[in-house]
């Protein structure tokens, strides 16, 4: 049985013309937020990124028109130009449109860089926030991102630069104790993020967590460090879209894992732990 929100939700009924910016999550449509559902039931419209789940998608209304904007390296469905003239164009037939973003469209997710075109071009917009990544993998992946005895600050760091060029961060403000880095989108300088953090400080044992499709059925959680950050990438066939992170904090994640994030059924009554440990039923 389908139960529809109520607009109120969404403070007010999106008008035609009007864009909304919604954050979709991080995968696990548990997660989105009841007035991005009120949104969706709404939109006569959807753009989509390529990491909106199938099953997110699936709440918006039958009725809307499906478009998908996705981008990954080197490959893109739309460039960021084309999809900022759909909006456009969309806004300007009278359509009520949603864009939708996986995680948080503020966080690394291009939406205020939207916001900017449809305010030039005189087009009303809202946005919604999300959960993000980062929130969803450390807590499915069973570790917090602060703790007072571990981690009193977290960042969030996009692990890729403009134009695939050098990755320059303040390495020196990163690489201390008592505190996480988050490295979005980082596989491909996963060497450069392994090499810098222990130039400025941070020892090779120090204790890192992959986690790639977070949230989603096809989780997978691997526990390592620094110094074998890029052999373990390799090992694993890491894909993205997987999550860096940084942290005394991974050390609990064995602790507060959920049994059901913790193991994945093999064949023939093994199972191997999320940490890549085999151990026999």
């Amino acid at each position: 049985m389908t139960h529809r929100i109520s607009c109120e939700l969404a403070e007010a009924p999106l008008a035609p013309g009007e864009v909304a910016i919604v954050g979709a999550g991080p995968g696990d449509p548990g997660l989105l937020t009841l007035r991005a559902l009120s949104l969706l039931e709404q939109a006569d419209c959807l753009v989509f990124d390529r990491l909106v789940s199938r099953e997110v998608l699936a709440l918006a209304s039958p009725k809307a028109r499906r478009f998908y904007v996705g981008k990954a390296s080197r490959c893109h469905a739309l460039t960021q130009e084309q999809t900022n003239a759909l909006l456009v164009r969309l806004a300007g037939e009278g359509r009520r449109v949603v864009r939708l973003k996986g995680g948080d469209p503020y966080i690394f997710g291009r939406g205020g860089e939207e916001g900017e075109v449809l305010i030039a071009h005189g087009i009303r917009f809202r946005v919604v926030p999300g959960i993000t990544s980062a929130q969803g993998c450390a807590a499915y992946g069973g570790f917090p991102l602060t703790h007072r005895d571990h981690a009193q600050s977290v960042t969030f760091v996009t692990g890729h630069r403009k134009g695939d060029g050098e990755l320059i961060l303040d390495w020196s403000a990163l690489a201390v104790p008592h505190h996480t880095a988050v490295f979005y989108m980082g596989l491909a300088n996963a060497g450069t993020i392994s090499r810098q953090l222990q130039a400025h400080g941070l020892p090779a044992s120090h204790p890192v967590a992959l986690v790639e499709r977070g949230t989603t059925p096809e989780q997978r959680r691997v526990i390592t460090c620094l110094g074998e950050l890029v052999a373990t990438i390799a090992r694993e066939g890491l894909t993205p879209p997987t999550l860096i992170v940084v942290g005394e904090v991974v050390r609990l994640a064995d602790t507060l894992a959920r049994p059901a994030a913790q193991v994945a059924i093999l064949a023939e009554g093994e199972v191997r732990d999320r940490v890549g440990e085999r151990v026999a039923l």
